[in-house]
């Protein structure tokens, strides 16, 4: 016989039932929610792979981009326009006049406007006409009185505007009278003409990349209508070191792939070369006047020489075209290094992401010495030398580079003055040297013949030293050939970097003197040299300089100007300008402490003289370097001012290895005054 649950049995059981109802239901909530994180989570990460894959998509693209970029900077350059003297021009046209309100007369009162009806009785109308009467006439008088001073108010500001027309349509006249000038002594082959055209139309060219550098030497041989010049190139940096980025999900990562070492390099041999053919195609393209017969061309990085660590100019790439030559390549289709190589002769370094140098070809200093040669008075002056002691000289020198070299008899010497052995593999053998003690340039029958004597000597090798220099014949039968070109500079560069003594002449006497001043200071030490700074416009402008190592200021005292106005040594110094400089600095740069090796000259807009002016109004502008009795020694030139910027670059002078000076031609503006140039240089003006 069967037995029923009691009651509670079947509460119980119920209980049981419900309970585990509830943790079925609670199982499959937990269920939903971790299937709903899940989901999430894929989402989540599909949206961050998504993005991260996008992101290393448009690194890749940019990077693409650049390389192509780079690989067209003379494709896309020749497609710029080119320079013209018409474009420095500026239209005669001045701002209408514009008085504005002052245009509109004064409204004049209308008697209509104020009469009245009111009043019930003859008498209040009457009274009521006597006071808009009144009104009117008052109204009226204070018409007339507004009118008349909005008409004098309107002639002032006609006589103002005026004044103000007439001064601008002078300063627009005088600018053209200036270019036209400037083209003029172009068209005349005056070498200051020429050396100021066409480093502005290098400077204001759209056919370069932003990021690349513009700082440029010239110096123009009018005789041979040759301009020579040192060109800035782009660093290695320049090319990327990353060809492509990719993402990587089971690491979360982004992989970079390395462009490889040799493809990295030949695109930056590629880039050098295209930068002298576009260097060479941006002249000539602006060659309206026919001042260009060729072109030399010398690139440089500034870098640390490998031989001395010293910072200084390495350089990279040359090259020299005469026009014939270069008109008839066609650049947007040729391989770039090349071209520079074999269609122009030109040298292009072999392992440029090494700084391994080449030889450069004629140098602006060769035609027009800027800067004195620093050099003590007690070291041989080379033109005064006895002849057999100069080749003795030379001699020595070629033995301190690590060769064997003897001079020869007087006579039967078949034109050798030095033979001398490197005993080098590959690269030695014997060489043949040839030594000209000359004031002037060096004539090519020289260099011609010394190639015959290396052929009648079977040397590997000639070279030719002078004391002068050498015009563009004797560089363009040297170039590809077993030759080598030391100028007088040159000689006396190697001579200091390996230990001997050498001068070119009295540096006081080198170059013209300008008038004596009429109230001179005391006279400076015979250590220093004069910097004076004359430019033409109205602006008031504060000269200042900097000592620096690299970009980076010594110091702040090391900073010269209005408030400071010499470094705590006295090398640096602000001096009362003299006519015709308006400003002008005493430096003494044999004395500049040993860790400087640039001094930087600036210009800034005086906010006190002319608080809305900018600097388009600094032309014509030049640095005086004189000595110590203000003899001018020689001149610089500096980039115009630009509208808009309120303080510039002047130049900077720059240690050598040999502990000489440099110039290097500067142009870099700033809207925001001498605050923000110094700001680049590591000083906070207060």
């Amino acid at each position: 016989m069967s037995r029923r649950s009691s009651g509670v049995i079947g509460v119980w059981a119920e209980m049981q039932r419900q309970q585990q109802r509830q943790a079925q239901a609670e199982a499959r909530r937990r269920r939903q929610e971790e299937q709903q994180a899940r989901a999430y989570q894929r989402r989540v990460a599909q949206s961050h792979r998504e993005y991260r894959q996008a992101e290393a998509q448009r690194r890749t693209e940019e990077l693409e981009a650049r390389i192509a970029a780079l690989q067209g900077v003379l494709a896309a350059g020749v497609q710029a326009p080119a320079f013209q003297a018409s474009s420095l021009l500026r239209p005669e046209v001045i701002e209408p006049f514009a008085p504005g309100a002052l245009a509109q007369p004064v409204p004049m009162p209308d008697f209509a406007h104020y009469q009245t009806q009111s009043g019930w009785t003859a008498a209040r109308r009457a009274q009521a006409q006597a006071e808009a009467r009144a009104r009117f006439e008052r109204d009226w008088q204070a018409a007339q009185a507004a009118e008349a001073q909005r008409q004098q108010q309107l002639a002032s500001y006609q006589r103002q505007y005026r004044q103000w027309a007439d001064a601008q349509l002078a300063e627009v006249r005088r600018h053209n009278a200036g270019v036209a000038a400037l083209t003029e002594g172009v068209r005349r082959r005056e070498p200051d003409a020429v050396v100021e055209y066409f480093t502005a139309a290098l400077h204001t060219s759209a056919a370069w990349p932003e990021e690349f550098p513009r700082q440029v030497t010239a110096a123009y041989d009018a005789a041979a209508g040759q301009l020579v010049l040192d060109w800035e190139l782009p660093a290695y940096g320049v090319v990327p070191e990353v060809k492509s980025v990719r993402y990587m999900p089971g690491l979360d990562q982004d992989k970079e792939t390395a462009l490889p070492a040799g493809r990295r390099r030949a695109l930056y041999r590629e880039v050098l070369a295209q930068c002298l053919l576009l260097v060479l195609h941006e002249l000539f393209a602006a060659d309206e006047p026919g001042a260009l017969e060729s072109v030399a061309v010398n690139g440089f990085v500034d870098g640390h020489d490998p031989t001395t660590g010293r910072p200084g100019r390495i350089y990279l790439a040359t090259v020299m075209a005469p026009r014939s030559t270069f008109r008839e390549l066609h650049l947007a289709q040729v391989d770039a290094c090349s071209c520079l190589a074999d269609a122009l002769r030109g040298q292009l370094s072999s392992r440029p992401d090494q700084l391994a140098p080449v030889r450069p070809g004629r140098r602006p200093q060769e035609v027009a010495n800027r800067v004195a040669t620093q050099g003590g008075d007690e070291e041989p002056d080379l033109y005064e030398m006895d002849p057999i002691a100069f080749e003795n000289l030379v001699a020595d020198l070629f033995r301190a580079m690590g060769m064997q070299a003897v001079t020869t008899q007087r006579s039967n010497d078949g034109g050798v003055d030095v033979d001398a052995l490197d005993p080098a593999p590959i690269r030695g053998g014997k060489i043949v040297v040839q030594v000209k003690r000359y004031r002037h340039t060096v004539p090519p029958t020289a260099v011609r013949d010394l190639y015959g004597t290396v052929q009648d000597a079977g040397a590997n090798k000639g070279v030719l030293v002078t004391t002068s220099g050498f015009g563009p014949g004797s560089h363009t039968f040297a170039s590809g050939k077993p030759l080598e070109l030391i100028s007088g500079p040159e000689l006396v560069d190697l001579l200091h970097r390996h230990g001997l003594g050498g001068r070119l002449g009295d540096r006081a006497g080198r170059g013209g003197t300008g008038p004596a001043p009429s109230a001179p200071e005391p006279r400076l030490p015979d250590d220093h040299n004069v910097l004076g700074m004359a430019w033409a416009g109205g602006v008031a402008l504060d000269v200042c300089a900097l000592v620096c190592r690299g970009n980076r200021v010594l110091g702040d005292d090391h900073f010269v100007f209005f408030n400071n106005p010499r470094t705590p040594d006295g090398t640096v110094r602000a001096l009362p300008a003299q006519a015709p400089d308006r400003a002008a600095i005493g430096v003494s740069f044999d004395a500049l402490p040993p860790e400087a090796d640039r001094l930087v000259l600036v210009a800034a807009v005086d906010p006190e003289v002319n608080p809305d002016a900018d600097l388009s109004g600094f032309t014509d502008a030049c640095i005086r370097l004189l000595d110590p009795g203000r003899t001018e020694l020689g001149r610089l030139e500096v980039c115009d001012g630009r509208p808009g910027e309120t303080a510039l670059v002047l130049g900077s002078f720059r240690r050598r290895s040999n502990g000489d000076w440099d110039f290097v031609l500067g142009g870099k503006g700033y809207p925001g005054g001498l605050e923000e140039l110094v700001a680049d240089y590591g000083i906070e003006v207060e």
